[in-house]
């Protein structure tokens, strides 16, 4: 179990390489690049086929395959401490896993619109590509929190963001709050 967790923690590394390497100008079949993709597509590309997983220009499922490597890996390394493992311990991983995933997305919801937010009190400068691709962010954001909210009513652009972050802020807490209770109290099931 140690060398299996051992060999996750390495491709898990080569992933993240692979991950951090398109973010630059590689030429996708050049040796190097070639090699890594020949090596990680394979897996990424299982979990690209989940268009829940993408929100316009933003691919999240290299997140979410690193998530469940990770995942397999802390079984992996609890098999090999410890010789055995429990059902509800496995429960509690998977919540935990479902957790990180859920705050990143929370969080970089908050960090979107507070951008945005932020943007509005500067307004000069506003208006260059890094802020079209804030506004392309926040819009759907705003339009869903404004729809649960406001209804029909037509609010100052301002407002919006302000309840939409404080939505969010609480949504994170709640949610919190949840993952880390169930996930002690899965921890502790008898089985």
């Amino acid at each position: 179990m140690k060398f299996l967790s051992f060999i996750v923690s390495i491709y898990m590394m080569i992933i993240f390489v692979r991950i951090i390497l398109t973010w630059f100008s590689w030429e996708r079949n050049s040796g190097f690049m070639g090699f890594l993709s020949g090596i990680t597509d394979p897996y990424l590309d299982w979990f690209r086929r989940f268009p829940f997983l993408r929100t316009g220009f933003i691919d999240f499922s290299p997140i979410a395959a690193l998530g469940v490597l990770s995942l397999v890996n802390r079984i992996f390394a609890m098999l090999a401490s410890q010789g055995t493992i429990r059902l509800g311990i496995v429960l509690a991983l998977v919540l935990q896993l479902a957790w990180s995933v859920v705050s990143f997305l929370i969080g970089f919801s908050i960090i979107v619109l507070i951008l945005r937010l932020i943007s509005l009190f500067v307004a000069r400068g506003s208006t260059g590509t890094f802020w079209r691709i804030i506004d392309s962010l926040s819009q759907p954001i705003l339009q869903k929190v404004g729809r649960i909210f406001f209804k029909n009513r037509i609010v100052n652009y301002r407002t919006g963001l302000l309840v939409s972050i404080a939505c969010f802020a609480a949504i994170y807490f709640v949610l919190r709050f949840l993952a880390f209770f169930v996930s002690a109290m899965l921890v502790n099931l008898p089985v």
